[in-house]
């Protein structure tokens, strides 16, 4: 028996199309996207427990042998200072690129942006005295002329050639 199926086009499809597409709907394959999520995780538990495992020895190691211990510990010491001189020097550096380029803002960009709003205010004025010493003025005298010809039109005067428009009633 046929398994009844939603879909948009059931009415163009045959029993034996539903049939066919309705037991892969019903099971879904694994996706390559979860296979590859779940390899991550287990790489990523694996890296884990070889940590864990590496500290483990290294505190046994030090435990067992102290004046080792304390020549790593001088090390270690050495190279955390000579990460915070570098970490200073980029931070002098990084102080000093935005000091320059809040300089340059004020000095550069704002006056640039301040031509701009001037020219755009010119602009405007420029459009609305066009707008009402043009437009305003050939619009009125188009509409004028149009009117006039209109009234011209509807008048019972009969040119010669043409034949006057009346309205037959």
């Amino acid at each position: 028996m046929a398994e009844t199926t939603l879909c948009y086009n059931a009415p163009s499809m045959s029993e034996e199309t539903t049939e066919r597409i309705s037991p892969e709907l019903e099971s879904p394959q694994p996706s390559e996207r979860g296979e590859r999520s779940r390899a991550w995780v287990v790489a990523a538990a694996l890296l884990l427990v070889l940590i864990i495992t590496g500290l483990v020895f290294a505190v046994i190691s030090m435990v067992n042998n102290p004046d080792q211990t304390e020549i790593i510990r001088d090390i270690v010491i050495i190279f955390m200072a000579v990460e915070f001189l570098l970490i200073g020097l980029v931070m002098i550096i990084l102080i000093t690129q935005l000091a320059r380029l809040t300089a340059m803002l004020q000095n550069e960009i704002k006056p640039i942006l301040d031509s701009t709003n001037e020219a755009l205010n010119t602009l405007r004025g420029t459009t609305a005295f066009l707008s009402n010493n043009l437009v305003d003025p050939v619009v009125k005298a188009n509409s004028v002329i149009t009117a006039l010809r209109r009234a011209v039109e509807l008048l019972p005067i009969s040119r010669p050639g043409k034949r006057s428009r009346r309205i037959k009633e």
